[in-house]
């Protein structure tokens, strides 16, 4: 039996439901750079209030951690740092899942999303310049230097709009992050 994997578990039933989301993270720069293997997938999820009540059945708790839905609205409203996991039990595979509209380049990244395929089918990934630039964030937060390597194989591997990420890092103070990514792309 084949092990299941991210997308299926955790995109697809999103896809079927018509909930709006994009795929970022380690899974995205796989998909746009070098793979590296990860057992969780980060989702920034858009949902219509009234979909909300599809969460318990589009991840069924015999299959599935989930949240109680109450939590999952709490999470929706927050203004920034909304976050909620959803767990597959038999494989310990994780989605991350990011409900917060605050990040002032998200309304450019959602606008801005593309459709790619994948082997588990056609997917929404975040545009690599906005992918880039949550891998920033989290360097700049953590200092885990896989980001800046993810970054590395996005700049290797995709055209981007520098002008755009200019204007990104400098908005938000990430120009030492940026330096030292860029740093590592050419190493």
């Amino acid at each position: 039996m084949q092990d299941p994997d991210l997308i299926e578990l955790f995109v697809r039933p999103l896809e079927q439901a018509a909930i709006e989301y994009m795929i970022s993270g380690s899974v995205a720069s796989s998909i746009y750079g070098e793979p590296r293997s990860t057992l969780d997938i980060d989702l920034a999820v858009f949902p219509d209030p009234g979909k909300l009540a599809l969460f318990p059945s589009l991840f069924p708790e015999q299959d599935f951690y989930l949240p109680p839905l109450d939590v999952i609205q709490i999470e929706c409203r927050r203004e920034t740092r909304g976050h909620f996991n959803i767990i597959h039990h038999d494989s310990g595979l994780k989605a991350d899942i990011y409900p917060s509209r605050a990040h002032p380049d998200l309304p450019w990244a959602i606008r801005n999303r593309r459709r790619v395929a994948t082997v588990g089918g056609d997917v929404w990934v975040a545009p690599p310049e906005y992918l880039i630039l949550m891998k920033l964030e989290f360097f700049r937060e953590g200092s885990q230097p896989k980001h800046l390597r993810d970054i590395a194989g996005v700049l290797a591997q995709q055209e981007i709009d520098r002008g755009w990420i200019a204007g990104a890092v400098a908005k938000l103070c990430l120009e030492k992050q940026w330096e030292e990514a860029v740093l590592l792309s050419h190493s």
